[in-house]
């Protein structure tokens, strides 16, 4: 199967941020960057889908400048065959200038499943697939912790509040990935060294005009150090007046 997942690199949500100084964009000294985790988990599945069939082709596309040539190159090394760079100075906050490059990309590689991750971890829009889908006019299933290709069909499973949905939709098709479908395999010694000789195409991002501009970020203010009003019983009057008085919260 022909096979294309969409790739986005971000920073290890671990790290501390510091604010970059033109005020709109973050420091990126010293910072560790990969592939946003939902990313990996669709990297794993479309995988997982060729191996089981025995044969077909992966794709891995990621917008933005040089740099993120290695998180192509990381997913090339856990088995992808082909990485695509849709080269931009920066990548936008505009999820719909990002889905028209990514669908300008798509639509003449024939390609008969597209993933995305549920959310890329920085700006948890979730937005680009869903906006793929409508752009190249396919079917899209979001959210999917479950899989299945049968020819020319798939059915996915969806989880929801205390439940779980079965959606079974034709294929070519779009679906967004969630947590817990499958673990990304770690790159081999061997899957390193071959990733140096697989094909990552460079080619100009054709973004959509971007109307959605960070204007400022901020960091949260400093939380208050917590404090110890008492043990046992004794404490909770206090507590419920502070919870009221300072908190506000009741």
């Amino acid at each position: 199967m022909k096979i294309a997942v969409c790739i986005k690199r971000v920073p290890d949500m671990e790290s501390r941020f510091k604010i970059a100084a033109n005020g709109v964009s973050i420091d990126e000294t010293g910072l560790k960057f990969d592939i946003s985790d939902f990313d990996a988990y669709a990297v794993e599945v479309a995988l997982q889908i060729n191996e089981k069939a025995g044969s077909g082709e992966t794709t891995v596309i990621c917008l933005g400048p040089d740099v993120v040539q290695e998180t192509i190159r990381k997913a090339l090394s856990m088995g992808a065959d082909k990485g695509v760079q849709l080269k931009a100075d920066s990548v936008p906050a505009d999820s719909l200038a990002i889905a028209k490059a990514l669908a300008a990309e798509l639509k003449d590689g024939g390609y008969e499943l597209i993933l995305f991750g549920k959310h890329s971890l920085d700006a948890m829009t979730g937005g680009a697939g869903t906006m793929v889908a409508e752009l190249l006019g396919l079917p899209c299933l979001t959210a999917a912790s479950k899989l299945e290709i049968s020819g020319s069909k798939a059915v996915a499973r969806r989880e929801l509040e205390g439940a779980a949905e079965m959606l079974e939709f034709p294929l070519p098709a779009v679906v967004t990935i969630d947590e817990g479908i499958a673990r990304p395999r770690y790159p081999s010694l061997k899957g390193i060294m071959a990733a140096k000789k697989k094909p990552l195409e460079v080619k100009g991002a054709q973004l959509g005009e971007v109307r959605v501009i960070v204007e400022k970020m901020e960091l949260p203010a400093e939380r208050p150090p917590g404090r110890i009003i008492g043990t046992g019983p004794d404490a909770v009057p206090e507590l419920v007046r502070l919870l009221q008085t300072e908190a506000k919260v009741l």
